[in-house]
């Protein structure tokens, strides 16, 4: 029960001891966690407004490719000539250009390599731990196959001219992930440059190597030799960003904040060997010289179709699998406004396509397309393509139209990573023994999540165009929020994990933990900072802070005012305030500049009723409170042994106060009483004597912040009379007291509270559980026998395939361990 305390006076202040003393504030400990936020955003200007949009002078640059590139397969080496066109529309003379040159990254001696902390996090890659002295220290097979890899190849960037259009030499030098561009001539605004650049590099393993794009060996394909996928991207030197609010944007790739880019069109044209098929950015130009007659009478029929259909047919890529070229084919590609361009070639892939229609959108039907080898199996056939359909069904009610021409799902080494209009994403099926292909169930809820992810992202970051070198949670946090807002709509019983609130609380109690505002290479805990954490907020400010209507409101209202342009992290937090209309700097502080946690304990629940001041109601009433309290232990030995009392033994030694208690009322009392109902102004009279007649409950809780993160107090309460209420209780009450604050609740007589639980549904990430109930409750649990030979992960098991396990007899045990004793001997 609620615990129920004696009367109080009329005016229900809760002094001394009848409630117990709050926690008083002291000189010098308020701390304010509602102080404005723009104190530590940038000043507006005429670049980015106040309001969170883009400023009237607001401008970016442009850079434009024209590529040519040839795949040696058997060599796994790039060779490429591009052009690109640079417009300089900012206001500044630019004497000199930066680019990017990701493979350098391969280098031995890059600062990535160089600069890597033995045991430490940081790299896209397999694991070393360092031990201590009496510990012996670990690499895993990965990084040996890493390290060997490394050493036996030579990769990174050959670069073999850089000139202008006219051939001439262009000075240039390389910094890392970088080169630098010197101009002959300054540009200067609104002009534009151009120069070509001849290159080559060596394809990484990416198994071997665990990086964002590379090539896979199958050496047991039909083919002598075997095949590969090739997964390209991060593969020509591309320009840095310039921006407003950095300039050149040239911090060196370390792997895993990843890059930032400027808008262009892409002319380019990929030669593979003749039997590959090849998926990439933008829109095939010349299907009639790569294409057979059936295939683009397929790709036609798929446009309008209301399932998948097959270009390539699985039958057709495994006969596939056994040729070999005659020869070389270029596949020419075209697409307009994209930040990148990345593309991937096999002879090992199916092809399936379906349009998405988007009436009233430039593009009114995207392609959604997927490539798969055999591996992805039925798998992919069921999940891919209908994953990318059901991603721009969501974003785009989230956001704004898919705004490009095509949207694909590639299977390869890659296990999940984003250009503009493709994906490459990894998980596959088994190959049984009978010949099928079977898959766990989450092998199944890994494909339709990395597919929603991945697809997710060429929203956000590669049409909202953030910086993730600087900013990881601004593309990878507000995406895993959409994911999980499309994985709970595709079907909710599906672990969707880390981005729902309570999936974020051991993180946010760990030590190991930095702010969400921090750069991005120097985060401890990446994928819980920034794709985890900030998920869970945009979770909690959506359902429990603004709700649906304000937030979806808000949210695209960012994405269409930064659509095709470059935000920053205030420009996020001023428009969501701004058109929402709620001050949440509060919030933006809390959860992305500290690393506090959530965790409100309700530490008392009073139960309060109004005193009539009548003596003849009030002292009957305070009586038999009195008599409601436990006997003392003493008294209650003595009767059951069957004492007899003085006062018994001698009646003669009894007085006026043995027969009469201290709650026995007087004249005096009932004339005080009526003095005071005559002294009260008519207001006060009418006031006091409704709410006699009212006789409601009064409660008052007592909360404590233990965490430091101020939140509104979600709470559910539960009366006698078994009906429920949930109560908001703003952020705002931690005003004036960010540490205790106490709340009064008023409910009808009938109304009487059995239970109070703070943050009911683990909607707000309340860390610790066990101080959220008054009374408190006694946590369920359970002790489990442990053997090493039991234990299992449910959500591993291939039911597929081990649905179809005999089950062992005594006649075939007989003679022979069974399969429990062979595992146990495991």
């Amino acid at each position: 029960m609620i615990r129920t305390f004696g009367a109080v006076v009329a005016s229900l202040l809760i002094t001394g001891t009848a409630a117990g003393q709050g926690i008083q504030q002291t000189v010098g400990n308020f701390e304010d966690r509602f102080r404005q936020l723009d104190e530590v955003l940038p000043t507006p200007n005429v670049y980015r407004n106040a309001s969170g949009a883009p400023g009237h002078q607001y401008w970016q640059q442009e850079a434009d490719y024209d590529i040519d590139v040839v795949l040696d397969e058997e060599a796994r080496r790039l060779t490429a000539t591009q052009t690109v066109t640079y417009y300089n529309n900012s206001p500044d003379t630019l004497n000199f250009l930066w680019l990017q040159l990701d493979q350098n990254i391969f280098r031995s001696d890059s600062i990535a390599n160089v600069a890597q902390d033995f045991g430490g996090a940081g790299r896209r890659g397999p694991a070393v731990s360092a031990g201590g002295l009496d510990d012996p220290t670990r690499l895993s097979m990965g990084e040996l196959r890493r390290q060997q890899a490394m050493a036996d190849n030579e990769y990174g960037y050959q670069i073999n001219s850089v000139t202008d259009t006219r051939g001439n030499a262009l000075p240039y030098t390389i910094v890392g992930t970088l080169m630098r561009i010197d101009l002959p001539r300054a540009l200067r605004p609104d002009q534009s440059t151009a120069f070509e650049i001849d290159f080559a590099f060596n394809i990484v393993e990416e198994d071997a190597v665990s990086a964002r794009s590379g090539y896979e060996h199958f050496p047991d394909d039909e083919r002598e030799g075997g095949n590969d996928i090739f997964l390209i991207a991060q593969w020509f030197p591309r320009m840095v960003a310039y921006s407003d609010f950095e300039g050149w944007h040239n911090k060196e790739f370390l792997g895993r904040g990843e890059f930032t880019l400027e808008f262009g069109d892409y002319d380019v044209a990929i030669t593979v060997p003749n039997d590959h098929i090849v998926s990439a950015t933008g829109e095939l130009q010349n299907p009639n010289q790569v294409l057979t007659p059936v295939q683009r009478e397929r790709l036609r029929e798929a446009r309008t179709a209301e399932r998948p259909v097959f270009v390539v047919t699985p039958e057709e890529a495994l006969a596939n699998e056994s040729s070999n070229p005659t020869g070389n084919v270029t596949w020419r590609f075209s697409a307009e406004n994209v930040r990148d361009f990345a593309w991937a070639s096999s002879r090992k892939f199916a092809w399936d396509a379906q349009g998405h229609p988007q009436p009233g959108a430039e593009h009114d039907v995207v392609m959604a397309m997927s490539f798969y080898p055999k591996e992805g199996g039925e798998l992919w056939e069921l999940y891919s393509t209908a994953s990318v359909i059901h991603t721009m069904d969501v974003y785009s009610r989230m956001s704004f139209d898919y705004p490009y021409p095509t949207a694909q799902s590639v299977n390869g080494p890659v296990g999940g990573m984003e250009y503009p209009m493709i994906t490459f994403n990894g998980p596959r099926t088994t190959l049984q023994d009978d010949g099928t292909r079977t898959w766990t169930r989450a092998e199944k809820e890994f494909l339709i999540g990395v597919v929603i992810h991945e697809i997710g992202h060429i929203y956000f970051p590669m049409v909202v165009n953030s910086d993730e070198r600087q900013w990881t949670w601004m593309d990878e946090g507000l995406n895993s929020f959409l994911d999980s807002v499309a994985g709970y709509e595709w079907d909710p019983s599906m672990e969707w994990n880390r981005s729902l609130p309570r999936d974020l609380t051991s993180y946010m109690t760990s030590s190991n933990q930095v702010p969400i505002m921090t750069q991005s290479d120097s985060i401890l805990n990446l994928g819980a900072n920034s794709y985890g954490k900030p998920s869970a907020a945009l979770h909690i400010l959506r359902d429990t802070i603004l709700g649906r209507e304000l937030f979806d409101f808000a949210f695209r209202e960012y994405a269409r005012r930064w659509q095709f342009r470059r935000p920053t992290p205030s420009d996020f937090f001023r428009t969501m305030e701004e058109a929402s209309g709620v001050d949440l700097d509060w919030f933006w502080r809390g959860w992305f500049y500290t690393t506090d946690h959530v965790d409100i304990s309700l530490d008392m629940v009073y139960q309060l009723r109004i005193d009539t001041e009548n003596p003849d109601i009030d002292f009957a009433r305070r009586e038999q409170e009195n008599a409601d309290k436990p006997t003392p232990i003493g008294v209650q030995l003595n009767q059951e042994e069957g004492l007899e009392l003085w006062v018994d033994r001698f009646p003669d030694v009894r007085d006026f106060y043995d027969d009469n208690s201290i709650y026995t009322v007087t004249n005096r009392e009932r004339n005080q009483y009526n003095s005071w109902l005559e002294g009260l102004e008519d207001w006060e009279r009418t006031a006091f004597e409704r709410a006699v007649e009212e006789d409601k409950n009064y409660y008052v809780l007592e909360f404590s912040n233990v965490g430091g993160l101020v939140m509104p107090i979600i709470l559910g309460l539960e009366f006698a009379d078994g009906t429920e209420e949930r109560m908001y209780i703003p952020a705002e009450i931690w005003r004036r007291n960010v540490h205790n604050v106490r709340k009064l609740l008023v409910f009808d007589r009938d109304q009487e509270l059995v239970q109070v639980t703070v943050d009911p549904q683990w909607e707000t990430a309340d860390a610790d559980i066990t101080n959220n109930s008054f009374p408190r409750q006694i946590m369920p649990s359970r002790i489990e026998a442990y053997s090493p030979s039991r234990g299992f992960n449910f959500e591993r098991r291939d039911i597929m395939h081990d649905i179809t396990t005999e089950l062992d007899t005594d006649d075939e045990e007989e003679g022979g361990e069974t399969e429990a004793e062979a595992a146990t001997a495991e």
